[in-house]
């Protein structure tokens, strides 16, 4: 059709060329046979102009039905690749649903053996815990009954020691009556310094009643390290003569004789000891005299300094029970230094193993704190793991499957970190 087309057009150029050349044939006096020529020619010219007219007109009516049938076909083109992409795109979700599925499923089983093996391990941990929790809560346990076993029997002891003083409370007789015999008030003396030694110092540093090489008898031998050696203490009890001192019902002049005689039994006990209990190269180069009345004691410490003074040149030393306790808890310090230095290599053994076994105490002491520290992190992470688990499936009810395999892939891996 288009070759028909090209055809009409040349003859058509043809026409008009031929009709030009007319003309200028016209111009040049051929008037005649040029009219001619040219109705002639017109004639045709029209002819061909009706046929090339009609030519185009059928042309327009084939071109017309072509775009219909091309454009029927292009519809069922269209609608046979839109009903082929429709069923692509449906056989595409399909599969990428049961991607999804399958995605879904292996990461909600990698996520629940990972749950699983983490329970595991903080069971272990925790029961590792416990177990050590345990055992120490048992050594407290054990202590405290211990300790209350032992405040029970004290608690016995002072019980037994109560009813005793009570017994002796009902059955005691009036102080003043033992002590007006003299008799009595050594007895008492020696008792109580007995009681004050037994008390402050073990039983191998002291001996009562000990004799020494001159025949004399001390009622109290005190065995300390050189230089000072053995003490004797000797017990005294100047008391008649001190409570006719203060006796009221006497005259002056009776008191003044009694406070002179009173300073003469001092002097008197004081020379007694110095000459029988020290003894060059046996005893220390001095001794005691012991006042087994506080008030007594005072009595010449207060008012007769004189009497210290001449003890104190006689190298005699009074004491009271009070100011014995002093000289007793010094005499117990220098037996306990001698004593640690003796057993210095032992004590220093014993504190290098004990430095050992608190050094063992502090390594387990830090692994337990590492292993608590360690269950608590792992307690958080799981904590953390679970809340994106549970995040993540309530957002898949939700229906929200965006990026939902890489995220669920990420939780896992977040996990497995």
């Amino acid at each position: 059709m288009l070759t028909n087309i090209l055809i009409l057009l040349s003859i058509a150029q043809l026409a008009l060329l031929i009709w030009l050349l007319l003309k200028s044939f016209k111009n040049n006096g051929q008037a005649e046979l040029l009219q001619a020529l040219e109705d002639q020619f017109e004639t045709k010219h029209r002819a061909m102009l009706i046929d090339l007219n009609d030519g185009l007109n059928k042309l327009a009516d084939r071109m017309n039905t072509s775009s219909h049938e091309m454009s029927e076909r292009i519809g069922t083109t269209l609608q046979e690749s839109s009903t082929r992409l429709r069923d692509t795109l449906s056989e595409q979700g399909k599969v990428q649903q049961l991607t999804v599925n399958d995605t879904m499923l292996k990461a909600t089983t990698t996520l629940t053996q990972s749950i699983e093996y983490l329970g595991k391990i903080v069971d272990a941990r925790l029961q590792e815990i416990g177990g050590k929790v345990s055992e120490r809560l048992e050594e407290g346990f054990k202590k405290t009954n211990e300790t209350f076993a032992n405040v029970m029997a004290r608690l016995a002891t002072i019980d037994e020691a109560q009813k005793k003083i009570d017994g002796l409370t009902v059955n005691m007789v009036s102080l003043q009556d033992l002590l007006g015999d003299k008799k009595s008030r050594g007895a008492y003396g020696e008792v109580q310094l007995e009681g004050l030694v037994r008390n402050a110092l073990p039983p191998d540093s002291f001996k009562m009643q000990h004799t020494f090489s001159n025949d004399m008898r001390v009622d109290c031998a005190l065995f300390l390290p050189e230089p000072t050696g053995t003490v004797a203490v000797d017990s005294k009890f100047p008391l008649e003569n001190y409570h006719k001192m203060f006796d009221s019902n006497l005259a002056e002049a009776a008191q003044n004789v009694a406070e002179k005689q009173f300073k003469a039994d001092i002097k008197k006990h004081v020379d007694d000891i110095a000459s029988k209990y020290i003894i060059p190269n046996v005893t220390s180069d001095g001794a005691v005299m012991f006042i087994p009345a506080e008030a007594v004691f005072a009595e010449i410490h207060a008012y007769h300094p004189e009497i210290i003074d001449y003890a104190m040149n006689k190298r005699v030393w009074l004491v009271s029970p009070t100011t014995l306790m002093a000289v007793l808890n010094t005499a117990r310090a220098v037996l306990k230094d001698v004593e640690m230095r003796k057993q210095v290599h032992i004590i220093k053994d014993e504190l290098g193993k004990l430095s050992k076994d608190f050094e063992r105490f502090d390594g387990r002491m830090k692994k337990l704190a590492d292993n608590i520290r360690q269950a608590h992190e792992n307690a958080q992470e799981v904590h953390i793991s679970s809340q994106k688990i549970t995040r993540r499936f309530a957002q898949i009810e939700r229906v929200e499957l965006s990026n939902q395999a890489m995220d669920l892939l990420d939780a896992v891996e977040d996990k497995e970190d």
